[in-house]
């Protein structure tokens, strides 16, 4: 089986670990750190803006089962790729939505697609995700893998991610696992 990589930030990583958790042919959702200056930064430094990493997730794929360009579809449609660092009641550099290839032609590929939504005005405003080459990603502490999974109950998660897998769930049934 062959594998791929992508970075994805847009907003908090617990948004979208549980978003890319639910597609098939994603084998795995690590949330962390990345984008940033400071060596092995901690939650709480990210959080405080001084470090310059933005919250993302690192999604590993299968491409005969989800290509990129599916993985890209599900990222803009899940946040708001038009407000700069911030997105919703999260703001801060740390919360920009960020893309982060791990090759040429997802550069390539991910340019296209952005064309492709500003061509179609597919947003009202202008699209301000950043797209740069991966850089060094540090996985979060433990308690923010699996996010969703295990606080599914909590306020945040009831408020702010429930919304986002509806949205999910009636926009692509299709990609979902079978679990979800």
């Amino acid at each position: 089986m062959i594998h791929d990589k992508i970075i994805f930030g847009g907003g908090c990583f617990w948004c979208m670990e549980a978003v890319f958790q639910m597609l098939r042919g994603v084998e795995s959702v690590t949330s962390g750190y990345t984008g940033g200056e400071t060596k092995n930064p901690t939650y709480a430094a990210v959080c405080s803006g001084s470090t310059g990493h933005t919250e993302a997730v690192k999604v590993v794929f299968d491409p005969s089962v989800i290509d990129l360009k599916t993985l890209l579809a599900v990222f803009f449609s899940t946040h708001d790729p038009t407000t700069p660092n911030r997105q919703g009641h999260d703001i801060g550099t740390q919360y920009r939505s960020a893309i982060f290839y791990t090759s040429m032609e997802q550069k390539k590929m991910i340019e296209a697609y952005i064309k492709e939504l500003t061509d179609n005005k597919t947003f009202s405003s202008r699209i301000v995700t950043e797209v740069s080459p991966a850089s060094e990603f540090y996985e979060a502490e433990a308690y923010h893998q699996n996010y969703y999974k295990n606080n599914s109950g909590e306020g945040y998660c009831q408020a702010v991610i429930n919304p986002k897998l509806a949205k999910l769930r009636q926009s692509y049934a299709h990609l979902l696992k079978q679990d979800t």
